[in-house]
């Protein structure tokens, strides 16, 4: 971006704003789609960047469903450079949701870009303004939307690669008075706004200084209208995606982002290296996530089969495979921003379906070696009770919104599906079904037993997790 820097009386005159009306969330977003970005021709092949692909989705794509998945309920789509491609990417992205504008002398700056969207946004007191090259993980936009006046979202600690090519913010008070490359400051906006309506006449003001760009604009306003300085969520990540390198380590965070917090030992460090990479190689393909769940429940049954039969070994590869799979559903919802309570719902159903029928097949292989028909039945209702019953006080704490008990930590007694599943294949390789049925008894009651007395003492106040 070419930058405005304000006088100095300028920006004292902003840092000394009264508070401006609070609005509720914003109900358009606004995308600026327009520009070349020449840096990136090697990837684009001279093309718009909006449609290089990083994690399954073209930028633009993950965009659109990133602000409306974030609670907008409508976009519109700023084209300028191959306009044709990039609007009907947008088109298909959303459809009844998007409209794209052409932005006339886009080459001058996205400032420019921006005042194209005037017309369609002009009567909102807020909307959200993102730039479509600026990658945002999982709920980085959230506290953006919720500030209520006109903000900006900025990283007070980025990497030194993105502070040196990210314009800088400074900060009076919380509150943004400049934003400038040519700034030393340390902040620098993540490239996510708040505006009010009135962004378009100071982009005017910039404009008729000589000025178009998106900085200058959003100065320019900072000049008569507080702006709110936003920090990003911690935890939470964004990528500005101008360079080679700026894509691949977009999809690098992509994919590490696919962990969870709650991810028992066995996830984190054996299946998730496997699972994620399958699912950044198959993001781009129109699989459904759903169908992935079905493949994982039908491989399960398959494994069922093999252990009912008493082939352990070839039983063991597909429960591991089952395990593998498992994971690779959630992350292509995620990847491509559809993640929703119905897949979730389908696929925690089809796993207590899969824990069942494995385990019943181990009870068969069991039977067929000559095992204690009383103690089969026993380790078998037990085994199933324990890991039902595991997954369930999970879902029901949620469901209660009982502060949750440090699940990463007790992953760690392998109580939970990914130990579970492992368990059940190291003994069934070795041959061992009656063992595989006395830990998965062991580990999920174990695990139960230990959440509960986590949530009840954090209840009473007794844990030092508790509010």
């Amino acid at each position: 971006m070419s930058d405005l820097l304000p006088e100095p009386d300028a920006v004292q005159e902003a840092a000394n704003l009264g508070a401006v009306p609070t609005h509720g969330r914003p109900r358009v977003g606004v995308i600026l789609a327009a520009g070349r970005s020449s840096r990136l021709s090697s990837a684009t092949a001279h093309g718009s960047k909006a449609l290089l692909r990083v994690g399954g989705l073209a930028l633009l794509e993950r965009a659109i469903r990133t602000v409306l998945a974030a609670g907008i309920e409508h976009v519109v789509v700023v084209v300028g450079h191959q306009a044709g491609p990039v609007a009907a990417v947008a088109t298909r992205a959303a459809p009844g949701r998007v409209r794209t504008v052409y932005a006339e002398g886009w080459e001058v700056g996205n400032g420019v870009s921006l005042a194209a969207a005037e017309p369609f946004v002009g009567a909102e007191d807020l909307f959200l303004l993102v730039t479509v090259d600026h990658v945002f993980g999982e709920g980085a936009l959230e506290p953006l939307l919720l500030a209520g006046t006109p903000s900006v979202l900025v990283d007070r600690a980025p990497e030194a690669g993105a502070w040196a090519e990210g314009t800088r913010v400074r900060l009076r008070e919380e509150r943004a008075v400049a934003l400038s490359k040519d700034l030393g400051d340390p902040t620098i906006d993540c490239g996510a706004f708040l505006l009010p309506s009135t962004v378009f006449a100071a982009h005017r003001r910039a404009l008729a200084r000589g000025d178009g760009s998106l900085a200058a604009a959003v100065t320019e306003l900072a000049r008569r209208t507080p702006l709110a300085a936003v920090p990003l969520p911690e935890g939470c990540w964004w990528q500005d995606v101008d360079t080679p390198r700026d894509l691949e380590r977009a999809s690098r965070r992509l994919r590490r982002s696919l962990v969870k917090e709650t991810d028992g030992p066995v996830s984190r460090y054996l299946n998730r290296p496997v699972s994620t990479r399958i699912s950044m190689a198959l993001a781009h393909l129109p699989i459904h996530p759903d169908v992935v769940s079905f493949l994982s429940f039908a491989v399960a049954v398959a494994a069922t089969w093999a252990l009912w039969s008493g082939h352990g070994v070839p039983g063991a590869i597909l429960v591991v495979i089952a395990s593998i799979l498992d994971g690779v559903d959630g992350e292509i919802a995620r990847l491509q921003v559809r993640a929703g309570p119905g897949g979730a719902l389908l696929d925690g159903v089809l796993d207590r379906l899969a824990d069942a029928a494995l385990i019943g097949g181990l009870a068969v292989w069991a039977l067929g070696t000559g095992s204690d028909p009383t103690a089969v039945v026993a380790l078998v209702v037990t085994a199933t009770a324990g890991s039902m019953l595991s997954m369930a006080t999970k879902d029901r704490i949620a469901a209660l919104g009982v502060p949750p008990a440090p699940e990463r930590w007790i992953g760690f007694l392998l109580g939970g599906r990914d130990a579970r599943l492992l368990t059940i294949a190291i003994c069934a390789a070795f041959g061992r079904p009656v063992l595989g049925l006395v830990l998965v008894t062991v580990a999920s009651l174990l695990s139960l037993a230990v959440r509960l007395l986590l949530t009840r003492a954090t209840l009473r106040g007794a844990w030092p997790g508790s509010p």
